[in-house]
């Protein structure tokens, strides 16, 4: 018989039910080299050395040496010391004090935890197994794959396998580096859920949210609060947002945005997705294009906006559809659709389109406006040109001609150019505005000047007729040229206006 079984044997005698009870919830020593007691030093403790083996439940304790308590239930483990919970959880530390009646383990020093691929490391651990939680207050780093994670305080969920930080924590991997101030992740989807501040930086882009989760493992992310993305000069943001990292395909809900902060553009609505390698970008729902000037910003409003991309995801043109308007203070205007060219900085009006310029309502089949530092620099009206402006007496100052080219200082319109079939009819007045009749006349061709965006010269060009009329000797007939059609209830005199259609 050999010594351990001696011991085991006079144990069994002398201690029948505190240490050996059938009872499952008491810690069973499995084996040892050496056993020691002494009732005078502590009749409560027995020391056990040298390749420990103890027993709880289903765990099993091993160890260099270990005092047990069969009083308290307990025991204190030195030297390699090892908890096996499963197959697949294993726990190590330089030492243990364990409660068999709570169930709560406390490891410290040099402590690891291993659950099948994934690895805790940390100075102090405790274990319940009641809850089934392992818990951390000061430091810990967990290796799960190509994740590895960082934070002050941590509890990992063994039976759902989910880790869950709080304070200074971060998630780093080949591909991203993420900072939060709470976070949850799980081993087995690999998926980071964020419950704070969170920072997300890539190789090509960043992110920020304050609630959300991310897909290590695919790269996939939705956004609950405040999310964020930064590429290149680019920001996309909404109040919640799915946004696919590697095929840069997004879905923006609610106070969607995106900026490009080198033309200082943004487009906005509550519903926008983007396709990043397809170059292009779309919002609806009460969406607006922002042309953001210190000085006079534009707001464009149609029922879609599309937005194009160049390679370096800068604004290249923008598609307004259906129902579009605008709104500056120097410039309005609406259209069934527009399109605007970052080339050239042309903004096009196409199926009925009209423009008001101060006193001034502009129309034809097509109208292009082209921009300078912002401005209004010229504008070219194709086919079917009008150019109305209210007179002093409420009637209405005309030109009429096939196209038209306007030109602009500080956005006033100065000169027009009429070509073909040109036709006007306007209030001619002295300098203090007193009536001298009412020009009418035709001509292939005119040129017209305007001053503080009043009439000022007409030159006839080719084949001119013109008759001056006394007020009163004009019928109300011949005050109006064919095609005139006065639309002033529909110009938007705010930017709110802009969504009136």
């Amino acid at each position: 018989m050999s010594l351990f079984t001696k011991i085991v044997s006079f144990l069994i005698i002398l201690f029948p039910v505190t240490v050996f009870s059938q009872d499952t919830t008491k810690i069973w020593l499995e084996d040892a080299r050496f056993w020691k007691f002494d009732k005078d030093i502590n009749p409560d403790y027995q020391r056990i050395i040298g390749d420990v083996i103890l027993r709880h439940d289903s765990i099993y304790l091993y160890c260099d040496s270990a005092f047990l308590n069969n009083v308290k239930n307990n025991v204190i483990a030195f030297g390699n010391v090892h908890v096996k919970v499963s197959d697949t959880l294993n726990i190590f530390g330089d030492s243990l004090s364990y409660n068999g009646n709570t169930k709560i383990a406390r490891i410290k020093s040099n402590v690891k935890l291993i659950d099948n691929e994934t690895i805790l490391t940390t100075d102090t651990l405790v274990f319940n197994r009641n809850t089934q939680i392992a818990q951390y207050d000061y430091w810990g780093k967990i290796v799960n794959g190509r994740n590895v994670l960082v934070s002050k305080h941590g509890y990992y969920y063994t039976a759902r396998k989910e880790f869950f930080y709080k304070h200074k924590v971060i998630l780093m991997n080949p591909d991203n580096v993420m900072r939060s101030d709470t976070m949850m992740f799980n081993t087995i989807t690999e998926v980071a859920y964020f419950f704070g501040p969170t920072n997300i930086k890539g190789q090509e882009d960043s992110i920020y949210c304050e609630n959300g989760w991310y897909n290590t493992a695919k790269n996939i992310a939705r956004f609950q609060k405040k999310g964020k993305v930064f590429h290149q000069d680019q920001i996309l943001s909404g109040d919640s947002m799915y946004y696919e990292r590697e095929t840069g395909y997004g879905q923006v809900f609610n106070n969607a945005k995106l900026v490009d902060t080198v033309n200082n553009i943004v487009v906005e609505g509550n519903y926008g997705e983007i396709q990043r390698k397809k170059g292009f970008a779309f919002m609806t729902d009460r969406a607006v294009a922002k042309f953001i000037d210190k000085k006079d910003t534009l707001f464009m409003h149609s029922d879609t906006i599309r937005a194009t991309f160049d390679t370096n995801q800068k604004v290249k043109n923008i598609y307004c559809f259906y129902k579009a308007k605008f709104f500056r203070f120097d410039l309005q205007g609406m259209s069934d659709s527009l399109t605007w060219h970052s080339k050239d900085s042309s903004l096009t009006l196409f199926n009925n389109p009209v423009l008001w310029s101060y006193k001034n309502q502009l129309t034809a089949d097509t109208i292009i406006l082209r921009m300078r530092n912002n401005q209004v620099d010229s504008m070219i009206m194709r086919n079917s040109a009008f150019i109305i402006s209210k007179d002093d007496s409420n009637k209405f100052n005309q030109v009429k001609g096939r196209d038209m080219i306007g030109y602009f200082n500080n956005n006033d319109l100065y000169k027009i150019r009429v070509i073909g079939n040109a036709e006007t009819i306007y209030f001619a007045r002295e300098e203090d505005r007193t009536l001298i009749g009412i020009n009418k006349a035709m001509a292939s061709n005119m040129l017209i000047f305007l001053e503080n965006n009043q009439l000022k010269t007409i030159t006839y060009i080719e084949h001119p007729t013109a008759i001056l009329y006394p007020e009163k000797q004009i019928s109300n007939y011949d005050l109006f040229l064919r095609d005139f059609k006065w639309v002033i209830e529909k110009r938007p005199l705010s930017k709110n206006d802009i969504f009136t259609w």
